[in-house]
């Protein structure tokens, strides 16, 4: 049944309050939008707590970043064509949330990719996190750093020196993906005071790849897992050991 514009806003309402409640965003940080048409998008308003928003702080802007309706003195996120660029990246693509996650964001800023080939539910539910090299909050340069590197498995890439965005099929998917990705970060970096994790064999990643597959996830390493490619970003993590 389609939702509707009160359910969508009170969704959003809800997604920032548990963005909040993990302290992924800290003051008025972070911005998180859902597609609800062709040509419709919701996305929360500028200089706003995401963590007690109201149904006047939630936009509803068109594709081109338009403000179709008035929200008093709320305006949409100087950031939401970021987000309009990723949903005219692919049509799945349903709903976009940008936050600093401090685990997630402590690899952004020190330029570390996210390691693979360590553990499976990061490997099932987040695949390859692609790194974007940094660029300026609130312009378009930044749109133009992560689009080109989103790819049909792709659903979070990691912003250097800022944050991390995730994209998915519902807002309540997407809020998962930054869930779990600051969730593996923060195990990554517990690691640190126990020893050197422990790398999964090609073979494992083949096997963990292919029941991935049969759960109808995407990801583009399964065709080549055998030979390594799975865990080839990992270098500049196991150095730091």
């Amino acid at each position: 049944m389609k939702m509707s514009l009160w359910q969508a806003k009170q969704e959003m309402i809800e997604i920032g309050h548990r963005i909040w409640l993990r302290g992924y965003c800290a003051g008025n940080e972070g911005n998180h939008s859902m597609r609800i048409g062709k040509d419709r998008v919701l996305c929360t308003a500028t200089g706003v707590t995401k963590g007690f928003l109201t149904p006047e702080m939630i936009c509803l802007v068109d594709m081109e970043g338009n403000h179709l309706e008035k929200n008093g003195k709320y305006k949409p996120s100087s950031e939401v064509l970021v987000h309009l660029e990723i949903y005219k990246k692919r049509d799945d693509i349903k709903a976009v949330v940008h936050s600093h996650p401090p685990h997630a964001t402590a690899f952004a800023l020190v330029g570390m990719p996210i390691p693979e080939g360590i553990h499976p539910e990061a490997e099932v539910f987040l695949g390859r996190i692609p790194f974007a090299d940094f660029a300026m909050p609130s312009k378009m340069a930044l749109a133009e750093s992560i689009t080109p590197l989103i790819k049909e498995d792709t659903n979070s890439i990691v912003m250097g020196n800022h944050g991390v965005v995730c994209f998915s099929k519902s807002l309540e998917d997407a809020y998962f993906k930054l869930e779990i990705l600051d969730s593996y970060c923060r195990v990554l970096l517990l690691t640190k005071s126990l020893g050197k994790p422990n790398l999964l064999t090609n073979d494992q990643m083949q096997e963990l790849l292919e029941v991935k597959a049969s759960f109808g996830g995407k990801d583009e390493r399964l065709s080549c897992a055998s030979d390594g490619c799975a865990s080839g970003n990992s270098d500049a993590f196991f150095s730091s050991f």
